[in-house]
């Protein structure tokens, strides 16, 4: 039995108008297609009913969509459709395609598609040629398009796996305790420490650094090279953070022993500490073992789980500013340390600020991993 609508929509006006519907008749498709090719013949289209109800895919009614199935079996073009069901030409469009379509079979099965998932699952750091090579030595039948195509259906892409550092399971829970034991605090009681760290520079940075763009046979042109030495020079830098900004970096000129440590510390880390917090209370955290030196000078230290840079919000910094320096040239070592000196002036205090808001919510990631790294 036909299904009947009752259709109510503006176009019934105009039909009505023209003494061919009257409001509320019940109609199928196919009867109204005929009552707009019987307006159209009395030449109501253009004149007496002169409408054009124009939708959108979502707002089409269901004799609308009926309409547009029925002519588009009867291989009416899209532009006649439209016409004839008061639509626009992308209304059909999107509503023909919304059929099943019909083309050549998929040449791999469901089972050979899981049997590829699994192969990417247990050896993620293949290229895709060698995990074509193992799906096919599966009895598959694919090229290696094919192969890369089902990959990224199944939603794999190729990135440049995070660096984090190895953890042993009694260094993973020791950080989950620590972190259970600050759990609570907020970000106002992390705004009185004191971040400090060290990290090496080198004036080439590895992997890291622009993409260029070149045609076939550009490959050695000397403007589109990038320039490596065996040996790049490098220094070493501390420094330290709070919410209310960055202080003053310290090149390290030998190894950090306990010598040199206090010398950091009494040249550069009290000055920090004036800028940053003048006469308040703040706690120092670093993840060098506790001296002496701090309790003569009444200075707390925060306790810290060894191996988490994750957690070391300075660490964020010095990400910062490598990548603000990834386009930077410098020829020498001086050079090296006056665009790092240069680009750590630009952190401003907001993101500092930022970046003690986010502790809680790293504490949590911690906490929820196990002790394991994080997405920070």
């Amino acid at each position: 039995m036909e299904d009947f609508y009752d259709f109510k929509e503006t176009k019934w006006n105009a039909l009505r108008d023209a003494g061919i519907l009257k409001i509320g008749d019940l109609v199928t498709a196919e009867g109204w297609i005929s009552a707009e090719r019987q307006a159209t013949k009395d030449g109501c289209q253009s004149s007496s009913v002169g409408y054009t109800i124009m939708r959108k895919t979502a707002d089409l009614t269901v004799v609308q969509k009926m309409t547009i199935d029925t002519l588009h079996k009867e291989g009416k073009t899209q532009k006649v459709i439209a016409k004839e069901a008061g639509c626009s030409q992308s209304s059909v469009s999107k509503e023909a395609k919304g059929r099943k379509r019909c083309g050549r079979k998929k040449c791999t099965s469901n089972r050979d598609n899981r049997t590829l998932e699994r192969i990417v699952k247990q050896n993620p750091f293949k290229n895709v040629g060698e995990i074509h090579k193992e799906w096919t030595a599966a009895g598959v039948s694919a090229s290696r398009t094919t192969t890369h195509r089902r990959m990224q259906d199944m939603g794999f892409s190729c990135h440049i796996p995070c660096v984090k550092p190895l953890l042993n399971n009694r260094q993973r829970q020791k950080c989950l305790a620590w972190a259970k034991d600050k759990k609570d605090w907020t970000a106002a009681e992390w705004s009185k420490v004191m971040f400090s760290d060290e990290s090496k520079f080198c004036i080439s940075f590895g992997n890291q650094g622009p993409r260029v763009w070149r045609k076939t046979g550009q490959a050695q042109n000397s403007c589109r090279l990038r320039s490596s030495v065996k040996f790049p020079q490098s220094v070493m830098v501390w420094g330290a953070m709070s919410s209310a900004g960055v202080g003053p970096l310290c090149f390290l000129r030998s190894k950090v022993n306990a010598a040199v440590y206090q010398d950091v510390l009494e040249h550069f880390m009290l000055p920090a500490a004036d800028q940053l917090y003048g006469d308040a209370d703040f706690i120092f955290q670093q993840d060098l073992a506790t001296s002496t030196w701090f309790n003569d000078h009444g200075i707390p230290v925060l306790n810290w789980p060894a191996n988490s840079p994750d957690l070391n919000l300075i660490e964020n910094l010095w990400g910062i500013v490598k990548r603000k320096m990834r386009y930077a040239r410098p020829n020498n070592a001086e050079e090296l340390k006056a665009t790092i000196r240069a680009t750590w002036a630009l952190i401003t205090p907001e993101q500092c600020h930022r970046l003690i808001d986010s502790m809680p919510r790293r504490i949590a990631a911690v906490i929820q991993a196990k002790g394991a790294s994080t997405k920070y």
